[in-house]
């Protein structure tokens, strides 16, 4: 038999830190991209407008991929916004071509 009386413990996802556009520097973007796990999910994200972690995680260890996800959203490319316990990720290109125009067009041209 079920206990009404117990209480109910609701937990919210910590939101994530992203830098601020004027905050990001060509170092950091361009150290975020010399990983290619990193390069292949930016890749992915610049085709569709969000993902979640699991879509863009090739198969590889959740530890890992969020190393990858915690890099690219310290540099500035990746936004991650949490959907109860799903993340949802998108590459902040406008703001990424404001800060350095051009620059992802060029990264994401290259194979």
């Amino acid at each position: 038999m079920a206990n009404n009386d117990s209480p109910v413990i609701m937990c919210s996802m910590r939101a994530f830190k992203h830098p601020d556009p004027s905050d990001l520097t060509l170092e950091r973007l361009l150290y975020a991209l010399s990983d290619p796990v990193r390069m292949e999910i930016v890749r992915c994200l610049a085709g569709v407008p969000e993902a979640t972690c699991g879509e863009l995680d090739g198969g590889r260890p959740k530890s890992s991929m969020s190393h990858h996800f915690r890099v690219l959203r310290d540099a500035g490319l990746v936004h991650t916004r949490n959907i109860g316990t799903t993340h949802m990720n998108s590459l902040r290109a406008d703001e990424l071509d404001t800060r350095f125009p051009g620059l992802l067009s060029a990264i994401l041209a290259q194979h």
